[in-house]
Parts: structure tokens; sequence; C-alpha cells
């Protein structure tokens, strides 16, 4: 379904933050023949609903905006409207289409864009991407989920777009290139369940891409695309099973690590300047995409290494905070799940290591986490913060190199991890948890913690 495709229908555009806004300014020049906006509940993204957006979509609330999906032929949802909903649950028994922002974009946009996501590292490699292909003289206009709503982007040759489960799920047509980062169950309640998880989130490739490029070193990842045969898959990450030439890491013949194609070495690892496993995987992911976009990674290696020098370092992301006591403090606040704070903690445990875990609970298993931390013999103090603190620490408890402390909430945290790290250590306030219940976001969560840590300096 297009824009266009809205002229002369009931719409209703259900949620008041930048999505809801977006969608109302795309959709109002179109002419449908009702436009209103829906708000089933207060969130801390709506937006304040007067003037002109009152006046190209009236605002029902209450009972009133059950009424007026209702009367809808075609429901644009923004992203937290999950499938779980009883509302949605309704609507689609009715029959009602139900659609996003996103997808409507997306129907006009497919075939200039590349579309990223991944249950973790989708917004590293989007921002690689970006930055890679610019230094290679292909101007892109970068955002999504990172940065601009897509209703909002600017006319351009090429788009470059980090897309999360929610944006995928509603999607009817699959960009050029689609990019896949890596899987692990999250959003469970909005999907309804770990396969339905994996199915929104696939859903990006399900409608004729060009290229699939894929984080092969990712077992989940690999595993449910091989359950969907026939697309154009274009490994990355680790050597091809094949013996195609695919984009990896391996060590030089200085002992050094290099990031090659097939055997062919291009730049070193160094050069990239984000530390991690996770990141180095990113990496090969993002030039296999470019790779996928007709850039002759070999012939662009020293452009592509320089580039990589200045890349934009993302807010939140393993993000150091110097500290004068000695103690590298991370801030790690988009870590949501058990496998980003597991990247996280192997990118660190060559220090004395400290590391703030909890949010919201959604019943996550964090059972890997364990295993990580018993099979990699990791050392460190785990400082667990509500709701779901407690619980992690449960799960690690019999860890015979795992110290487990409780505190009332982050800004305890970080004083207690200031007491119990030495000199040279890192505290990393990755979470494995979402931020909602005690923090409006992950922006927030992260103020608190870098508050608590200049607070605490003295």
């Amino acid at each position: 379904m297009q824009l266009t495709d809205l002229r002369g229908r009931r719409v209703a555009v259900w949620g008041t933050g930048r999505e809801g806004v977006a969608a109302v300014n795309a959709i109002a020049p179109i002419g449908p023949a009702d436009l209103v906006a829906v708000m089933d509940r207060e969130t801390y993204a709506a937006n304040p609903w007067t003037g002109r957006l009152a006046d190209l979509a009236p605002l029902h609330t209450g009972p009133a905006a059950l009424e007026a999906l209702l009367r809808a032929d075609v429901v644009v949802r923004s992203p937290v409207i999950g499938e779980t909903h009883p509302w949605v649950v309704r609507l689609r028994q009715r029959g009602t289409v139900i659609t996003s922002g996103t997808a409507l974009w997306m129907a006009d946009h497919a075939a200039a864009t590349v579309g990223i996501t991944g249950s973790k590292g989708k917004s590293t490699t989007t921002n690689l991407i970006s930055h890679l292909l610019a230094a290679v003289d292909r101007p892109n206009v970068m955002g999504g989920n990172i940065g601009i709503p897509v209703l909002d982007l600017p006319p351009a040759d090429r788009y470059v777009l980090e897309l999360s489960m929610y944006q995928c799920a509603d999607l009817t047509d699959s960009p050029d290139v689609a990019v896949l980062t890596a899987l692990a169950p999250e959003h469970l309640d909005w999907a309804g369940g770990e396969a339905e998880y994996y199915r929104y989130k696939l859903n990006l490739v399900g409608h004729g891409p060009r290229a699939v490029v894929f984080n092969a070193g990712d077992d989940r990842l690999r595993a449910e695309l091989a359950a969907r045969p026939g697309l154009p898959l274009v490994p990355a990450g680790v050597p091809a099973p094949d013996g195609q030439p695919a984009f990896h890491v391996a060590p030089g013949p200085d002992g050094t690590d290099w990031v090659r194609l097939g055997t062919e070495p291009i730049f070193p690892r160094s050069a990239l300047r984000l530390v991690g496993r996770h990141n180095g995987w990113n990496l090969c992911v993002a030039l296999a995409a470019l790779q996928a976009l007709g850039v002759d990674c070999l012939a662009e290696r020293d452009r592509l290494a320089a580039a990589l020098d200045t890349l934009p370092i993302l807010e939140h992301r393993l993000t150091p905070i110097e500290d004068p006591s000695g103690i590298t403090f991370v801030d790690d606040s988009l870590s949501t799940i058990p496998q980003s704070a597991i990247h996280a903690i192997e990118a660190y445990a060559d220090r004395p290591l400290t590391v703030i875990v909890g949010g919201e609970d959604r019943g996550v298993d964090y059972g890997p986490l364990r295993e990580f931390l018993a099979e990699q013999q990791i050392v460190a103090t785990l400082i667990g913060i509500p709701d779901s603190g407690a619980r992690i620490l449960d799960t690690v408890k019999d860890l015979a190199t795992v110290t487990t402390v409780l505190a009332d909430d982050l800004v305890e945290a970080v004083r207690l991890a200031r007491e119990r790290t030495p000199a040279g250590g890192v505290v990393l306030l990755s979470p494995a948890a979402p931020s909602y219940g005690r923090f409006d976001n992950y922006a927030h969560r992260s103020r608190v913690f870098r508050q608590a840590v200049a607070d605490t300096a003295g």
C-alpha cells in the first residue's frame, strides 16, 4: 500500500509520538476522506496535539479512540502498538487494514533503500554503512529508527535506514539491500512469542530484496534464514562455507587481526576503534552491504580505512566516560537483551570489571548470560538494579568467578561500583533489559548514569 492509496479513504493514525506526527503530515495532503488521530494511553513520547495537528487530524482518546479505529478503513500504527494489543486483535478480526508509516514510505522508496535490522548491532551497522558510503562518494540519507522518521526524510538517491522489529512487521516491500545483524529473543510482549518475533523481524526480507547481507557468525540468524530458501544471501563475518570470498576478521602474518575479503587483507581491524568481536562482525556486514551496492571495497580500501577514523560515535552504545579516578565508566544503556550484555562484557573482560544489570522485567531468559560467564570464566562483579536485577543475580550467584551485589537504584549502583572497582578497571552499564518502568527511555537511563558518575567523582 502506497501513500496515494489512502486518497478518499477513512484513515486513523494510532499514536501521537514522532511517528504519528510524521504520518499525519504525510497523509493529510493526499486527501483522505477522513483523517483522525488516536491515543489509547498516555506515554512519555506523546506530543501536544493542538493547533495545526488537531486541525488536520482531530484526536480521539478513551472509549472514543476505539470507536474511531473501528470506523477506519486503514489504521496507521506507531511502532509501540503491538500485535498482542486487544484492539489490534479486534481490528484484525474485522479485516481492517493495519499498516505503518515505514510500510507506506517503503512502498515508494524500496529500490533506493538499504534496510538494516537485528536484535543487536543495527545502529552501529547503519552508522557504518552510511558513513562509508559517503566516504566513497555515494551520498545518502540516514534515518528510520535512528535519527529521522522515514516519512520526514528529504528526497535522496540512496537511503540507509535502521529498522526495528516494529517497523519491519507491516512491510509489504523489501528494501533493495536488506541487512541482518543478529537475532535473539526480544520484544516478545509486542510480538506474542519468540517465533512471532523472528517472523516479524525477518519480514524485512520477505518481499523480494535484491540482496540479503547477513552476519553468518550469528547461529540463530543463520538457522532462521536456512528455513527460508530462495533468498539471495550474502554472508559476512566469517569465512563463507562454500569457499566464496566473504568479509571476515582473521589474524595477519604479524598476529594482529585484519579485515579480509576471502584471503585478501583489506586493512587492520584496529582501523575501527569500536571494541568487541561483535563490532568486527558489524564492520564486515557493512562492507558486504557496500559491495552489494557496487562499491569495490578492495580498490577503495584506503579511503574506507581512513573514513573509519572519523566515524561518528553513537551515544549509549559502549560509550566510554573517562574519570579522574582512573576507572573507565562505559555507557551501554542501549543494551536491552542478554546477548548485548554478553558482547559488552566480552569487550572488557581483560580488565577488572563491574557490570550494572537490570531494568524492566519482560521475563527474558538470562540463561545465555550465565552460560557465557561460566564458559569464559569471566571474573566480574555484577550489581543488580530493579526490576530484573535480582533475577539476573539469582541466575549467576553460584558462579565462583562472579560476585553479586543488589542495589536499590541506578544511582546507588554507581556508588557501589566505584567502591568496588580499582583504578584501571571498568564500570559497565549494560543492563540487558529495557529502561521503561523506572526511566522514560534508554537516553533517560543514560543521563541518570552519567550524572551519578559525575556526582560520585569527588
